[in-house]
């Protein structure tokens, strides 16, 4: 990892990483030099938020491939559940598993988080948009799945 925790910032040099995927083969974020990446980050595989947006994404990604853009997910869940997650929901993106949370601090979005007076660690759902030099183009903290795949298209539109 290159960055402080949490310490990614527009313009900056996107943190380096490689984790495994669905079926358990290594992606490295330097794999995809010279594309655009929506790399984004969800709590938890099979809940409604995260299927919407996953199933969105899986959708969109004839025009996101229009846009020379790939789109990967990140959360904590296993390689397995990964698995069961795309299937049951005919999904294409590309699912990575972080167990160990090392990307998902260095990019700041394992936080602390409070639900009904409880606290716990978990994950921001939170998308970085990665130029074809490597550099962070752009951040959605905080992500309302409403509107957001639209939201990231138009934004690779008016940045190329």
């Amino acid at each position: 990892m290159t960055a402080k925790l949490g310490d990614v910032h527009v313009g900056e040099e996107a943190p380096h990483f490689c984790l495994h995927d669905k079926d358990n083969k290594e992606i490295c974020l330097s794999n995809f030099k010279g594309k655009w990446v929506v790399l984004y980050f969800y709590p938890r595989d099979n809940t409604s938020g995260c299927t919407r947006e996953a199933v969105e994404f899986t959708s969109a990604l004839g025009e996101f491939e229009k846009l020379n853009t790939v789109v990967l997910g990140v959360s904590a869940d296993s390689v397995e559940s990964h698995q069961k997650f795309a299937e049951k929901h005919s999904l294409k993106v590309v699912l990575l598993s972080d167990e160990a949370h090392e990307v998902l601090e260095t990019y700041g979005v394992w936080q602390l988080k409070k639900l009904y007076g409880k606290e716990f660690w978990g994950t921001v759902r939170s998308t970085f948009l990665i130029d074809p030099e490597g550099n962070v183009a752009h951040v959605w903290r905080t992500v309302k799945v409403k509107g957001h795949v639209e939201a990231v298209k138009r934004r690779i539109v008016k940045l190329q």
